[in-house]
C-alpha cells in the first residue's frame, strides 16, 4: 500500500509525504508549478534501522526555511534542524532537549518553541514539570535562546506553548498545568507591549482561530462544553468582552480555516459533518462528505483558493481530496492503491446501556455476510480520556485482521470526547469507574448479540487505552479470552511520579491528593489489582524501552503480578521493543513484526492457530 498524508503548500512548493508501504519512514517529497516530484527530506536516512524519524515539521510564513523536529529512539525528547528550503542546506545549529514542542516562525527571523531543564537523572524516567518558552533567534547558538515564559517556581506549567499569528503581530501563550484547562496571554509584538490576559486561570480551554488586525476569533469551551467560537478586540480581550461568533452547538466542533472562510467540523455520534463560514459569520454551506466516516484537513493559509481533505472510515482507505472554496467543489486528488477491497466490509454503529443506564455507541465493523454464531474473533478497542475522541478510520493492521474473519469494534466511552467536556468529566478522577463500566458493556453486548464470546474476545488499548484494559482484565477476568494492553499506565499510585505524569491528574487525580482518592486509585489501579488463584486470560503486554511517556515499569510491574500470582494455564507475557518509545515514529518493520505477534498471540490463544508442539511447549510455560 503507497501512503500519502495531506499536502501543504508552502512558498513555491507543494509537499508531501509518500512511502511505498514498507519503507520504515514516510518521505517527504515536493513538487513545484505540478511538476515532477522530487525527494525533498528522506527520515530514513537518518538512521540505519530506521529507528530516529521525523516528529514535525515547520515551515517559516514564505516557506524558504523549514524547521523540523527528529526523534531517536522513539523517545518525545526532540532536537530541531533547520534548512533552507531552495538550496537543501542545514543553517545554523541544531537545538536540542526540545519536549513536547511545536514551532511557531517570527518570519524569516527566528521562532519559538518549548523545552524542559534537563533533568539530572534519567531523562527517560525522571520527572519534567517546569515547562519553558524559548526564543530562537537565527545565527546565534542557542546558549542565547531568550527565556520567554516559565521557569517561575512558585507557577509550575507543565505545558507551555506560543504562537505568532499569520500577520507576525502577535504573540500568544499556552500555559497549562494539566492536559485540560489553560491561560491564554497575548503580547503584541510591534510594540512589545506587556502580556494581556485573555483567560487568566485553567477552568476551561480556549486558543486562537485566527486574527484580522486586532480582532481575535478564538475558540473556547468557557460556559460552552462542546466549544463554540467567540470575537473580541485585542485591546480588552478579557472573558467578559467575548461576543458569540459561532455559538455552542449539541455537537462537539473543531474549527479550521483557510482561504478566507471558517470550517467547523462537527462530531455526530463520532461521524464526521462539516460547515463553511465566511468572516461575517454567514453560512455558506454544509461540505457533502464522501460518505459516513471521519474527514480531515481543511486547513490552509487564507490567500489560499483551494485546500485539501482526507476522507476515511473503519473499512475505507484515506483518500485525499482538493476542494475549492469558493465553489465547495471537490474531486478525488488521490486514492492508494491496495490490495483491500472495502465493498466487502460493513460498520454498524448501535448504541448500548452501560452499568448505570448511559447509553453509548459502538462501531462494529466486519465482513459482510458475518454469520452471528458467537465464535468470530474479535477485537474491542478502547481509550476512554483525556478528552480524546475515537472517530473512524482506515488501518492496515485492522484490514488484516478483518480479512481473515475477524470483528473489530471501537466504543466511544466516557473519559473522550465525542461528546464534549461533559463527556470528558464523566469518565474521571473518583468517576474513572464509569470508563470501565462502559468497555465491560461494550464486551458484554457483542456477547449478548452473538458476535463472539468470552472465547473468542480480545479487549486493546494503548496508554490511557492499556490502563482500561488492564482495569477491565483484573475487574472481570471471565470476560476475555485475551488482554492486550499497550504502553499502559498501570500503577496509578506513582504514575505522577515519572517525567510528564503528574500533568495527567485532571484525568486521574494523585495519590496524594486525598485519602479518598488515594483508596479509589488503589482499588482499580491494575499493578495493585492482580489477586491469588485467579486465572487471567492469555496477555501479551507490549511496551518501549525508550518510552520516556509512560515509562515502562508500569508494563514489568503488571506482567511480574501477573506472572507471580495468576493461577491458570494462559501464558502471561510481555514484549519489549528497544530503541522504540510510546509509539510515534516507530518503524514500518518493527510495527509489522509487533503486529505479527500480537495477532498471532491472539489467534493462538483462541484456537485458530496450530503451532509445532516444540513451539507451543515453549509459549505454554
Amino acid at each position: 500500500m503507497k501512503k500519502y498524508p495531506l499536502l501543504l503548500e508552502e512558498g513555491n512548493y507543494t509537499y508531501f509525504y509518500k512511502n511505498t508501504g514498507l519503507q520504515n519512514q514516510s518521505i517527504l517529497y515536493r513538487t513545484k508549478d505540478d511538476g515532477e516530484s522530487k525527494i525533498f527530506l528522506d527520515p530514513n536516512l537518518f538512521s540505519i534501522d530506521g529507528t530516529t524519524s521525523l516528529a514535525g515539521i515547520s515551515f517559516s510564513k514564505d516557506g524558504s526555511l523549514l524547521a523540523y523536529s527528529i526523534s531517536e529512539g522513539g523517545s518525545d525528547w526532540r532536537k530541531i534542524i533547520i534548512k533552507n528550503v531552495e538550496n537543501n542546506q542545514i543553517i545554523g545549529d541544531t537545538i536540542v532537549d526540545v519536549k513536547f514542542s511545536g514551532v511557531s516562525w517570527m518570519a524569516n527571523e527566528g521562532f519559538y518553541y518549548s523545552s524542559y531543564d534537563k533533568p539530572k537523572g534519567s531523562e527517560l524516567s525522571e520527572k519534567t514539570d517546569q515547562h519553558k518558552l524559548y526564543y530562537h533567534k537565527l545565527g546565534t547558538p542557542q546558549s542565547e535562546d531568550e527565556l520567554i515564559y516559565g521557569g517561575v517556581e512558585s507557577e509550575k506549567n507543565r505545558y507551555i506553548r506560543g504562537f505568532v499569528t499569520n500577520d507576525d503581530r502577535f504573540l500568544l501563550i499556552d500555559a497549562a498545568k494539566k492536559t485540560t484547562g489553560n491561560k491564554l496571554l497575548i503580547k503584541d509584538l510591534k510594540t512589545n507591549s506587556s502580556f494581556k490576559i485573555i483567560v487568566g486561570d485553567y477552568n476551561s480551554n480556549t486558543s486562537l482561530l485566527d486574527n484580522k488586525g486586532t480582532k481575535l476569533f478564538l475558540v473556547t469551551d468557557f460556559n460552552a462544553p462542546n466549544k463554540k467560537i467567540v470575537t473580541v478586540d485585542v485591546v480588552e480581550p478579557s472573558q467578559k468582552n467575548w461576543k458569540d461568533f459561532i455559538p455552542e452547538d449539541k455537537f462537539v466542533l473543531s474549527p479550521s480555516k483557510c482561504g478566507g472562510y471558517f470550517f467547523t467540523h462537527y462530531m455526530v455520534d463520532a461521524i464526521s459533518k462539516v460547515f463553511q463560514y465566511d468572516y461575517s459569520g454567514k453560512l455558506i454551506r454544509e461540505v457533502k462528505l464522501p460518505g459516513i466516516g471521519r474527514a480531515s484537513g481543511f486547513g490552509g493559509k487564507n490567500n489560499q483558493n483551494e485546500l485539501y481533505f482526507n476522507f476515511s472510515n473503519y473499512y475505507t482507505p484515506s483518500t485525499s481530496y482538493k476542494y475549492d472554496v469558493k465553489s465547495g467543489t471537490y474531486q478525488e486528488y488521490w486514492k492508494p492503491s491496495i490490495d483491500f477491497d472495502s465493498s466487502s466490509y460493513e460498520s454498524k454503529q448501535i448504541f448500548y446501556s452501560s452499568k448505570d443506564g448511559t447509553k453509548v455507541p459502538m462501531i462494529i465493523t466486519y465482513k459482510k455476510g458475518l454469520e452471528l454464531n458467537s465464535k468470530n474473533p474479535t477485537i474491542l478497542y478502547g481509550y476512554g480520556g483525556f478528552n480524546i475522541s475515537r472517530t473512524p478510520g482506515f488501518s492496515v493492521a485492522n484490514a488484516v485482521w478483518m480479512e481473515q474473519g475477524g470483528v473489530y469494534a471501537v466504543p466511544n466511552i466516557r473519559g473522550g470526547g465525542e461528546y464534549g467536556r461533559k463527556w470528558h468529566n464523566a469518565g474521571v478522577q473518583l468517576k474513572k469507574q464509569n470508563v470501565f463500566d462502559d468497555f465491560i458493556a461494550a464486551a458484554e453486548y457483542l456477547i449478548d448479540n452473538n458476535y463472539t464470546s468470552s472465547e473468542y474476545l480480545a479487549i486493546r488499548g494503548g496508554s490511557n487505552g492499556g490502563l482500561l484494559v488492564g482495569a477491565t482484565m483484573t475487574q472481570r477476568p471471565d470476560l476475555m479470552k485475551v488482554a492486550l494492553p499497550a504502553v499502559g499506565v498501570l500503577d496509578m499510585l506513582r504514575y505522577h511520579k515519572f517525567t510528564a505524569g503528574a500533568g495527567w491528574a485532571y484525568d486521574y487525580g494523585t495519590s496524594e491528593d486525598s485519602k479518598e482518592m488515594f483508596n479509589y486509585l488503589k482499588a482499580y489501579s491494575p499493578v495493585h489489582n492482580v489477586k491469588n488463584n485467579i486465572s487471567y486470560p492469555a496477555t501479551l503486554i507490549t511496551t518501549g524501552d525508550h518510552d520516556d511517556r509512560v515509562v515502562p515499569a508500569h508494563s514489568f510491574k503488571f506482567a511480574a503480578e501477573l506472572q507471580e500470582k495468576d493461577s491458570g494455564i494462559n501464558p502471561i507475557l510481555i514484549r519489549v521493543e528497544t530503541n522504540a518509545g510510546h509509539g510515534s515514529g516507530t518503524p514500518v518493520a518493527k510495527t509489522i513484526d509487533q503486529y505479527a505477534d500480537i495477532f498471532g498471540f491472539t489467534l493462538y490463544n483462541m484456537g485458530y492457530l496450530v503451532l509445532p508442539s516444540k513451539t507451543k511447549n515453549k509459549i505454554k510455560g
